[in-house]
């Protein structure tokens, strides 16, 4: 509901509805404000359900655990030590995430789980604001409370009226009249209705044998939490070894925080059916400095997925993006290529007939993801970003590419753009049909190297049907059933010349 500026309130009929009162602050001892909506409790007020049921808050928590997947889900396990009184009661357990899954909580005792039992379970999400407040008013008597200045002091006029009906606005009944499109600077209510949460909040029925205290462990699956992996590759100068760091970045958009929680990570394709949550993107991860600090999760395989868990405890605040190293390689072998992918179809220059066509000639790292090397952790998928070092002593990003889960002792092949300086043309010199399905075809691949050393480019052709290598002016290697590979040196400043002929029966 929206209010104007303060200006009186004239009667539908002669007389003024609004007389002078109380000031507003000694109305109540302790009113609480929802803009111009205020509640102030009555002196002699019935207690209300919260008083009527014990709750537990994040004051009664004792261990937390939080475990968080790749697919923007979260598991988490929250213990608090709360006094429970005997028979049949409702327990109020505050204090949770605002994207939990109500179908995947599960309620026990720790201390006496044959003794406290749970007859009902509900999800109350109906949360307290001033729309909601005056929606639940309906049919129930407010104070409405205007400001005025006099002689330099605030007086505040107020005016008892029945809430009819709040769609689209209030209508109220005041005396014997029907009002709307009134203004006023408050609305004053006497107590919160019993079916308005200040926050979401989960009610158990329960049943206890008997009064004590208990330790209760409540876990639900909660939306809106991610993490992803993000690795640095610093390589040196002769593009031979590299320090690698990765940082695991942990993003919590669940409505509530975490605090001193134990966090574990799943990575791998979990498959579900529940219905997906919504995430945020998270923004690239910063550069983090050379000299990292000691991985801190430890890893563990875990049904076919692996677990890593932090060795500490750690504090996650609602809409908070986190990150924490993973692992830390120095001086791990790299090997840089240089890599022509062949084209799958005829090597035709529509444009410019008998001129060659150009391929890219790209670039990789390739390194192993083993103990020898200074890794060998499982990787879970994420995006690794090169940067190397230059003349000056700096480090200059290179690109990135984004990896798969990948264990230890595989190999990673980083792709990070196309070489400047090398060139690469081809075309096809030769087409002969040597029977109703034999043919035979000659390709010449150019390669071009204007850099200051030699380098070795790796030629992958891929060639259909059922074929045989008549000639080639370099090894080549049959990679598949339908591709070839050439290794085709290329001398600093000079030009190689690869041509094959290749026989195809199809």
């Amino acid at each position: 509901m929206r209010f104007g500026k303060a200006h009186r309130i004239d009667p539908p009929r002669a007389g003024k509805l609004f007389l002078a009162g109380l000031l507003v602050a000694g109305l109540a001892a302790a009113p609480i404000f929802l803009g111009r909506l205020v509640i102030v409790p009555a002196a002699a007020a019935s207690p209300t359900k919260e008083d009527q049921h014990p709750g537990s808050t994040l004051d009664d928590q004792v261990d937390l655990g939080v475990t968080v997947y790749n697919s923007n889900i979260a598991l988490v396990r929250d213990v608090r030590q709360v006094a429970l009184p005997g028979g049949i009661f409702d327990l109020r357990f505050m204090d949770i995430a605002a994207t939990v899954n109500p179908a995947t909580v599960h309620f026990r005792s720790l201390t006496e789980p044959g003794r406290l039992g749970v007859l009902e379970q509900n999800y109350e999400y109906d949360l307290l604001d001033p729309q909601r407040l005056l929606q639940k008013y309906v049919g129930r008597e407010v104070t409405l409370v205007r400001l005025r200045q006099e002689n330099g002091t605030t007086k505040a006029e107020e005016v008892k009226a029945l809430l009819l009906a709040y769609n689209n606005g209030p209508v109220w009944k005041i005396g014997n009249e029907i009002v709307t499109g009134m203004n006023a600077d408050h609305i004053r209510f006497p107590e919160l209705p019993d079916n308005l949460f200040s926050r979401p909040t989960l009610v158990w029925m329960l049943e206890n044998t008997g009064a004590r205290r208990h330790r209760i462990e409540a876990s639900y699956l909660a939306g809106n939490m991610a993490w992803n992996s993000d690795y640095v590759l610093t390589v040196g100068r002769d593009d031979k070894v590299a320090d690698l760091d990765g940082w695991v970045t942990l993003t919590n958009n669940s409505g509530t925080a975490y605090r001193n929680a134990r966090l574990q990570l799943v990575a791998g394709d979990l498959h579900r059916i529940m219905q997906r949550y919504n995430v945020d993107e998270v923004g690239a991860a910063r550069m983090v400095a050379k000299e990292a600090s000691a991985p801190q999760f430890a890893q563990e395989s875990f049904s076919e997925y692996h677990l890593y868990s932090l060795g500490r405890r750690t504090s996650i605040a609602d809409k908070e993006t986190k990150q924490i190293n993973l692992l830390s390689g120095t001086g791990v072998p790299v090997e840089k290529l240089f890599v022509v992918e062949g084209q799958q179809f005829y090597y035709h220059n529509y444009q410019h007939p008998g001129s060659p066509l150009k391929d890219a000639v790209k670039v990789y790292f390739k390194l192993k993801n083993d103990e020898k090397s200074g890794l060998g952790m499982p990787m879970p998928a994420g995006t690794v970003r090169v940067y190397q070092a230059d003349s000056k002593g700096g480090v200059q990003f290179v690109g990135e590419d984004r990896i798969n889960h990948t264990p230890k002792d595989e190999i990673l092949s980083l792709y990070i753009g196309n070489a400047f300086d090398v060139v690469c043309e081809r075309k096809q010199t030769d087409w002969k049909k040597l029977s109703d399905r034999l043919y035979e075809m000659e390709f010449e691949v150019t390669l071009r190297n204007h850099k200051e050393a030699p380098i070795t480019v790796e030629v992958n052709e891929p060639i259909g049907g059922d074929w045989q290598m008549m000639e080639s002016t370099y090894k080549w290697t049959k990679t598949s059933a339908w591709a070839a590979q050439f290794q085709v040196p290329v001398a600093k400043g000079g030009t190689s010349v690869l041509r094959y002929r290749v026989r195809v029966r199809w």
